[in-house]
């Protein structure tokens, strides 16, 4: 039999927000200045009340994605929680999609896990 059937497909890039894991476990060695800079941006983004309510709808919503019609109702006006939302982002805890009028918001399995891993570790 003639392989000629065989089509090879493109292997596709990450999007451009996709999220990179934060840093090692703080135990593992010290950080250097970028993964400490990242690390702290994440945490600090999540300092905020506002920001770490956005972030907990996000990740518990059913799915692993909200639409930001279903997790306004923080407290807030609507443009704070865009604001919040976009601070998220930058420091790369969320990702997003638009769908027609709404923006679908994402929490990366990599964010978590590298959070995660960066302090269990350091809990041991």
């Amino acid at each position: 039999m003639s392989n000629s059937s065989v089509v090879e497909l493109p292997v596709l890039n990450q999007p451009d927000d996709a999220v990179a894991p934060c840093c090692p476990p703080l135990t593992e060695r010290p950080l250097d200045a970028e993964e400490a800079e990242r690390a702290a941006r994440m945490f600090k983004a999540l300092g905020d009340p506002v920001r770490l309510r956005l972030f907990s709808a996000v990740a518990s919503h059913e799915g692993g994605e909200a639409c930001v019609c279903d997790i306004s109702d923080v407290g807030v006006s609507q443009p704070t929680v865009s604001h919040h939302l976009k601070k998220l982002k930058d420091a790369g805890l969320l990702t997003s999609e638009r769908r027609g009028t709404w923006v679908y918001y994402r929490v990366e399995p990599s964010v978590l896990a590298a959070m995660g891993q960066l302090l269990t570790a350091a809990a041991r």
